[in-house]
C-alpha cells in the first residue's frame, strides 16, 4: 500500500505543479524544476502515509479475526465432538 500511495501522490504533485506553472505562465525551466521538486518531496510523504494506512488496516483485520476466534472458542460446548 505504501508504494501505491507514493506512486499516486508523487506524480499528482508533479502534475499539479505543472498545471500551476502553466496557469501562471512560468518559464519552462522553472516550472519543470518545481514540478520535479514536488515529485521528490511528495512521493516519500505518500510512502509514509501509505505505510501507516497499511499498518492500520492490518491491525484492524487482525484484531477482528482474534475477536471472532475468541468468540467461537467460548461458544463451543465442552463436550462437543465426543461420540
Amino acid at each position: 500500500m505504501a508504494r501505491t500511495y507514493a506512486g499516486i501522490l508523487g506524480p499528482l504533485a508533479l502534475i499539479a505543479s505543472l498545471a500551476h506553472g502553466l496557469i501562471h505562465a512560468a518559464e519552462i525551466d522553472v516550472m519543470l524544476f518545481w514540478a520535479w521538486g514536488s515529485l521528490l518531496v511528495f512521493a516519500p510523504i505518500g510512502y509514509v502515509v501509505g505505510a501507516l494506512a497499511g499498518r492500520t488496516v492490518e491491525e484492524s483485520v487482525r484484531s477482528a479475526i482474534e475477536v471472532e476466534l475468541a468468540r467461537e472458542e467460548s461458544a463451543e460446548p465442552v463436550g462437543a465432538g465426543s461420540g
